[in-house]
């Protein structure tokens, strides 16, 4: 009997189909995704060792990796670590891993064992993930795509799976063809592939193939060409049943000779059968193996096999391995011997009794402990966890912790932690062999969960860590600014401040005089013993938490005293965090504020503190940008994205910070253009950057992008910034549609939501209220109201006006007072408020204040200067002053024609016709009606009484009596109602 890789692939044409489509697209430079999802047995190896051949055939470079399944522990990127190496061959692969050091980590067996500084792990892992991505798109050429396989992606530990989300997401013009292959039956609901999935689903160059069992004629077909004749009916109706289509039971079936219906079967029966055929020697060779899982090093199998009775005399083990691969119960892959099947494995798993197990995992670790090089850390960690050996458990763990840091996985140097700590108390001289105390650890676990982004986790280990220390109030003390940073990721200025504070009383007594003043804002100098690195990173987070409970002045005290303290204690990286607060107290002068910026930057190059540097960096443009400095903001955000890009942390938190702010500060120079997605960005910032696009969108497209501000609501959770800009981009558009109230409540709703979530008094909150009064500014331009409906409006635009103004008075702006935006957007809710009032009341319109808001705007920010320009010229119309409004709705046309702002300059044109103010390109009526008489019908239409159409017109009630008999008549029609109707259907006023 033939095995089923020595028979041509039967069925799945479909898939070999699609295959060479995405194949010929990735030669044309089109990259693509195929996920081969199929149960157990299926066929999903076979398959993609038929595409893998097709793949070379057609001139592809094809490299084959795998996932593990070590059970908890997990060797991170081992799929693409595995890649890599067989790649690392490549010229141009070369340059990709010499010009990123962090790739290096990968690439080295041993591992690297020192541990740069906590601060730059995120940014260097950033590094590593665009490495990989680049390797492999380095990899492949026009013609000759690379074709990377990376099987049983269920197995996957939580940085391949990163790895994986980031190659994709970045995919734009690579020669690249991606396929990976997983186990939809092995995917529970809460199983960590299954959310990745979906989020790859929703990606442009993926494509989704789930592979079924054989329909009974492919399977006919199937069992024909591997017993090389066809069965007859009875033993195919028995394999049929039996096997429900799945190719590999079918095979195994086949191979036992248990095709009858008289014996029950199960898997582990029939390779039972198979093994009894089998010497005893190659019996105990292949549980051995199976025991590391499908595949296994070939040299560990080789070292540990002596160590089990049956195969210890000389070179049983090695007999016993060929007679394995002789009999096709194993096979070779590269430096692996492997089952063709992982489900072959996991049955003969299942037969040992507990004690074999135990004995063979031992074995495992005693290979593994006795030479090292035959493998990682984490596979000695899961045989001794296995094994039951828990202080090699114990100390393996540690080890794979480390080996996971150096390699720049820290979700799995986390898990490794936590590990640790698990066993922490069975292991009674775990302090001994690890060289710590569990304080430490438990701190080291904690900074491994921050960097893996779990901050929740992160506070809780570090809180743990300084609870447990209430004997030892020093040390407590001292380690309670490390519990400060976690607490202030989760924004709980109380905690925070409380916690800081309680460290500096034990460490610093006397630091906050009697009458709640800072002692160091009276000269109170810290005595030299004092002067630590500890100290030096209290005060400069307790500052950090005084800025953000708007404590300025005590905030600066205690900054500057940290800068003192951390230059005597030699530590630049707390004398950067400390530099950078006191550039935050400064921001009111750019000047002094950007000093501070460059010499925290210096400071944080010093300490090798990446991090600290972006934000320097961020913080430094988006200073000169809140003061109006735009031309200097802009320099400053090209050097900082450059430094950024060439140390590949474009995507931390302050690259990305830089790369959103320079496409607002595009918009605010009327570049209204679609802003292009950055190459390289993550899934994961999308939102980020959409919401910022938003901005020019509704200033290009009015009305028409309100869906995409709408799709923007499901980010609002995920961040603040994204519900303030979705937000209020979503109001402004649904104003241009003439939905004026869903707009106001739009507005008021992300209010209360960052209310809840920031501060009440938020300064974006004036920016909101500006929005919604121009949206009840409309409204009351709209229509006639009942004097109900108009006091209604009035109110609630006297309650925005308030609140814009007590946000002015109460929140917190940069440097102390509003910045040239924040007074812009004061002035426009002024202005808005007026001409609300001049459409319900007597009162007249103010052009004073429409000018003021034209001035304050005017640091540079065009669109918002000439949509005011146009609210001043019809202030000026509405004084009388035709003239001067003339002149100032020419130039807001120009403005908005220029910028490709059409909502606003189609808004111009049809105000000119209405107002009668001529402007240049105006446009006339081709209908029967005269252009004023359109606009009189227009109006009509809205329900408008003569007199409110005069007032709106600027002509007298006679006039429009006039205008409106003469509509009638032209339209051939005896009423109002009749009038509009008819309009309707001839297409001579909108809907």
């Amino acid at each position: 009997m033939r095995r089923s890789s020595e028979v041509p692939l039967i069925a799945r044409q479909e898939e070999v189909t699609a295959f060479r489509e995405a194949l010929e697209r990735a030669a044309d430079g089109e990259p693509g995704v195929l996920l081969l999802g199929g149960d157990a047995g299926v066929g999903k190896t076979r398959l993609v060792t038929h595409l893998a051949d097709v793949a070379r055939d057609a001139g592809a470079r094809v490299v084959v990796a795998h996932c593990v399944d070590l059970g908890d522990v997990g060797i991170p990127y081992l799929p693409f670590t595995e890649a890599l190496t067989e790649l690392r061959g490549v010229p141009a692969v070369a340059e990709v891993v010499a010009e990123r050091p962090a790739l290096a980590r990968l690439l080295d067996p041993a591992g690297r064992t020192d541990q740069g500084a906590d601060s730059t792990e995120h940014a260097e892992r950033l590094q590593l993930l665009d490495g990989v991505a680049g390797s492999l798109a380095a990899a492949g050429r026009a013609g000759s795509p690379l074709v990377l396989v990376v099987e049983d992606v269920h197995w996957a530990d939580e940085s391949t799976r990163d790895v994986l989300r980031f190659v994709v997401a970045r995919l734009r013009s690579e020669h690249l063809l991606l396929v990976a292959t997983y186990r939809s039956d092995d995917l529970h609901r809460r199983h960590p592939l299954r959310p990745v999935l979906a989020e790859l689903y929703r990606q442009r160059p993926v494509e989704h193939v789930e592979l079924s069992p054989f329909t009974p004629d492919e399977l006919r077909e199937f069992t024909t060409a591997t017993r090389g004749e066809p069965l007859d009916e009875a033993e195919f109706d028995a394999v049929r049943s039996r096997s429900d289509g799945n190719a590999f039971f079918a095979e195994e079936l086949l191979d036992a000779g248990q095709t009858t219906a008289g014996l029950p079967w199960s898997l582990a029966d029939v390779l039972h059968a198979r093994l009894q055929r089998l010497d005893p020697a190659v019996q105990q060779l292949v549980r051995l193996a199976a025991v590391a899982g499908r595949q296994v090093d070939e040299a560990l199998l080789r070292a540990t096999a002596p160590r089990l009775p049956g195969l210890d005399a000389p070179g049983a083990a090695d007999a016993a391995l060929r007679e394995a691969v002789a009999q096709q119960v194993l096979g070779v892959e590269g430096q692996h011997v492997a089952f063709r099947h992982a489900l072959v494995a996991e049955a003969l798993v299942l037969d040992l009794l507990p004690g074999e197990r135990t004995s063979m995992h031992r074995a495992y670790l005693d290979a593994l402990t006795t030479d090292p090089a035959l493998g990682k850390a984490a596979k000695r960690a899961h045989h001794a966890l296995e094994g039951h050996d828990l202080p090699a458990a114990l100390v393996a763990s540690r080890d794979a912790a480390r080996s996971a840091a150096t390699m720049l996985a820290p979700a799995e140097e986390a898990r490794h932690l936590e590990q640790v700590l698990s066993l922490w108390e069975s292991v009674p001289d775990a302090a001994e062999l690890l060289g710590t105390d569990r304080i430490d650890l438990v701190l080291e676990t904690a900074a491994a969960a921050s960097s893996a982004g779990q901050a929740s986790r992160a506070e809780q280990l570090a809180r743990r860590a300084v609870e447990g220390l209430d004997g030892d109030p020093e040390r407590q003390a001292r380690l309670r600014h490390v519990l400060v940073r976690y607490v202030l990721d989760l924004e709980d200025l109380d905690d925070a401040l409380t916690q800081s504070t309680r460290a500096l009383d034990v460490l610093l007594p006397g630091a906050t005089g009697d009458d709640g003043r800072p002692a160091a804002a009276t000269g109170t100098a810290v005595p030299a013993d004092a002067a630590t690195s500890d100290l030096a990173w209290t005060l400069a987070v307790h500052s950090r938490v005084l800025l953000n409970n708007d404590r300025d002045e005590e905030a600066g005290a205690f900054a500057r005293q940290a800068v003192d303290v951390a230059r005597r204690a030699d530590a630049p990286d707390a004398e950067a965090d400390a530099l950078t607060t006191l550039a935050m107290l400064e921001v009111g002068t750019p000047d002094t504020a950007a000093d501070l910026l460059d010499r925290a930057r210096e400071r944080a190059v010093v300490a090798g503190d990446l991090r600290t540097e972006m934000r320097c960096w961020y913080n430094l443009a988006a200073t000169h940008f809140y003061a109006g400095h735009l031309d200097l903001s802009a320099q400053v955000l090209d050097a900082g994205m450059a430094r950024a890009r060439s140390t590949g942390v474009t995507w931390g938190a302050y690259g990305l910070e830089m790369v959103d702010l320079a496409q607002i500060r595009a918009y605010l120079t009327g570049d209204l253009s679609p802003w292009p997605l950055p190459e390289g960005a993550p899934a994961s910032v999308v939102p980020y950057l959409a919401a910022g696009g938003l901005y020019a969108r509704v200033a290009r497209e009015g009305a028409d992008a309100i869906g995409a501000a709408q799709d923007m609501r499901a980010h609002w959770g995920n961040d603040g910034q994204i519900a303030l800009i979705a937000g209020g981009t979503l109001a402004d558009a649904l104003t241009w549609a003439g939905r004026f109230d869903e707009a106001v409540t739009t507005a008021e709703e992300v209010a209360t939501h960052l209310g809840a979530t920031w501060s009440e008094f938020f300064l974006g909150r004036i920016w909101l209220s500006a929005l919604a009064l121009a949206a009840l500014a409309e409204d009351a331009q709209s229509g006639p109201h009942p004097a109900d409906a108009a006091r209604e409006l009035l109110d609630r635009g006297d309650t925005l006006l308030a609140v814009a103004r007590e946000t002015a008075r109460r929140g917190r702006p940069r440097g102390g007072r509003l910045g040239p935006e924040g007074r812009a957007w004061l002035k426009r809710a002024e202005a808005e408020h007026s001409r609300l009032r001049a459409a319900l009341t007597d009162e007249p319109a103010d052009p004073g204040l429409w000018e003021a808001t034209v001035k304050e705007f005017d640091f540079g920010y065009r669109y918002e200067v000439a949509r005011s320009r146009f609210r001043w010229a019809q202030a000026l119309r509405a004084a009388g002053d035709v003239p001067a409004a003339e002149v100032e709705a020419a130039e807001a046309l120009g403005e908005a024609t220029d910028m490709g702002a059409a909502p606003l300059a189609d808004a111009v044109h049809a105000w000119g016709r209405r107002a009668r103010v001529p402007l240049p390109g105006g446009r006339r009526t081709s209908s029967v009606l005269t252009e004023r008489e359109e606009e009189v019908l227009l109006l009509v239409a809205q329900g408008l009484s003569n007199r409110q159409i005069g007032e709106r017109l600027y002509i007298s009630t006679k006039t429009v009596s006039v205008h409106v008999s003469n509509l009638l008549a032209k339209l051939g029609v005896s009423g109002r109602a009749e009038a509009v109707a008819v309009a309707h259907r001839r297409g001579l006023i909108g809907v």
